[in-house]
């Protein structure tokens, strides 16, 4: 299939929010993939610590929107979204916090006074 081909078919009135949600995600899910496995070693690090903030963004989102939520596989998808989001924020300050802990000096060892 095309690249030109999937616009055209998500482009059809399926009737269905779900099914047009669905390919959004698979989409997004996707075009995610390819983004990040273009970017080097080198800078994962750097990129996770830098959207933190986006990601606390979207935790909130995910709480203003389970209060809206309808019936229970809304909520229940929403309790994992944010679960997962929690732990993505979590996880980047901790990479962060090791990141940052290698460019500290160690402490000079204190010399021993010889015993008289």
């Amino acid at each position: 299939m095309q690249p030109h081909a999937v616009i055209t078919v998500l482009a059809v009135d399926t009737g269905s929010p779900l099914l047009t949600e669905i390919a959004i995600l698979i989409l997004a899910a996707f075009v995610g993939f390819q983004v990040i496995s273009k970017v080097p070693n080198t800078l994962h690090t750097p990129l996770m610590s830098g959207t933190n903030a986006i990601h606390g963004i979207v935790l909130l989102g995910g709480l203003v929107a389970i209060a809206h939520g309808e019936g229970f596989l809304n909520q229940l998808i929403l309790v994992i979204a944010i679960a997962f989001g929690t732990i993505n924020v979590v996880g980047g300050f901790l990479v962060t916090d090791r990141m940052l802990s290698m460019f500290k000096r160690k402490p000079e060892p204190v010399a021993e006074e010889p015993q008289k």
